[in-house]
């Protein structure tokens, strides 16, 4: 099924580089960037991007991802994300280095629960190594405390009360200020509210879903729940990993996501389907003389059950195209035109990430 996947993938790239011409928008000067703030749910104020440093330290050099974050800094960004396992740890290094000078400014997030690489006795959400993993980050970002804890993935195998108690221990060292959570089950965010309340521990502050235009799953329960809670939502993705920013139609350009065989990318957003509506999307946006990468973050940030949205940026570029999403004119016309693609909660092709299986069906034949 794979091979046939990617065989289809193939005769749909093949047939639009046939019939693509020159679909650019003159570049204009950039305009001044002031990102404007919003509530984290019921917590303090943040602004409306987050930057997420996935590719600080692995695609994006040092100096240079210093440099963006100064650049952030500039346009009003104070909000900012990291995580143990990206780039084995060089991104909370670069992070804790560039913002050391005024770490008060920042509001810094960064993650536990992956396992990191060449470390078998990492990862997962035991007590063990929420205290472990937290020692590492906080001695790799330089800082006494961390404003935003997250659980970056679900641990199946460790009860809910061992992960709580951990954060309760670390909430009262003051090695963190609040804790939230990535891609759990939305039941799992009243259960774990639940428990935070019986053992007198703070609620979650936060959850980070994966959440763009073309995949509206979170719509069902996720956002629901987190609005319910009071919970801030951060969703990631935004561009759906750069399918809508409008570069693959009509090929796969250099040192892209797809280009260099990502395994996310590929068993995600990288379908024929996915990539035929990103088109749309694509055309609708430059009829009106705008990038669909504006359109598909203000998307994101239309939704008033979102406080921030992450970008991933991994050059100047980039971070200079993301800025400019929030000010991006939106219309009652593009929320008709997005749900005519996707309606409310569901994805093109009703493909599931792999990544994040479902549990709903339970029998001995999809064990065999």
């Amino acid at each position: 099924m794979r091979l046939l996947a990617l065989l289809a993938l193939a005769l749909y790239m093949a047939r639009k580089a046939n019939h693509m011409a020159d679909r650019s928008i003159p570049e204009e000067p950039m305009p001044q960037i002031t990102l404007n703030r919003r509530s984290l749910g019921i917590g303090p104020e943040v602004s409306e991007l987050c930057l997420g440093t996935m590719m600080f330290g692995a695609q994006t050099e040092p100096a240079m991802a210093e440099d963006m974050i100064a650049r952030f800094a500039e346009a009003g960004g104070r909000f900012i994300d990291t995580a143990d396992v990206y780039a084995d740890g060089r991104s909370e290094e670069i992070v804790g280095r560039a913002i050391a000078a005024r770490r008060d400014d920042w509001f810094l997030a960064t993650k536990v629960g992956n396992k990191l690489a060449g470390q078998p006795d990492s990862g997962g959400l035991s007590g063990r190594w929420i205290a472990e993993g937290l020692k590492r980050s906080l001695d790799r970002l330089g800082t006494e405390t961390i404003d935003l804890y997250y659980l970056h993935r679900d641990d199946e195998t460790t009860p809910l009360e061992e992960v709580i108690e951990a954060l309760g221990l670390a909430l009262e060292d003051g090695k963190i200020r609040h804790w939230g959570f990535s891609n759990f089950r939305a039941w799992k965010i009243a259960e774990m509210i639940r428990i935070a309340d019986r053992l007198g521990v703070a609620r979650p502050l936060a959850a980070q879903p994966y959440y763009h235009a073309l995949y509206r799953l979170a719509e069902i329960d996720y956002l629901p729940a987190c609005a319910h809670f009071g919970i801030g939502v951060v969703p990631y993705s935004p561009l759906a990993r750069g399918v809508l920013t409008g570069k693959y139609v009509g090929g796969v350009p250099e040192g892209s996501r797809a280009a260099r065989g990502d395994r996310r990318i590929t068993e995600t957003e990288f379908r024929p389907d996915l990539l035929a509506a990103a088109e749309r999307v694509d055309a609708h946006a430059r009829a009106s003389g705008r990038r669909t990468a504006d359109l598909a973050v203000r998307w994101v940030l239309e939704n008033r059950i979102v406080s921030s949205v992450l970008i991933g940026p991994k050059s100047p570029e980039q971070l200079e195209g993301y800025l400019s999403g929030p000010g991006t004119d939106y219309t009652a016309e593009d929320e008709t035109f997005i749900e005519g693609i996707v309606p409310v909660g569901a994805v093109v092709g009703n493909y599931a990430d792999p990544a994040y299986p479902f549990r709903g069906r339970v029998t001995p034949l999809r064990d065999a």
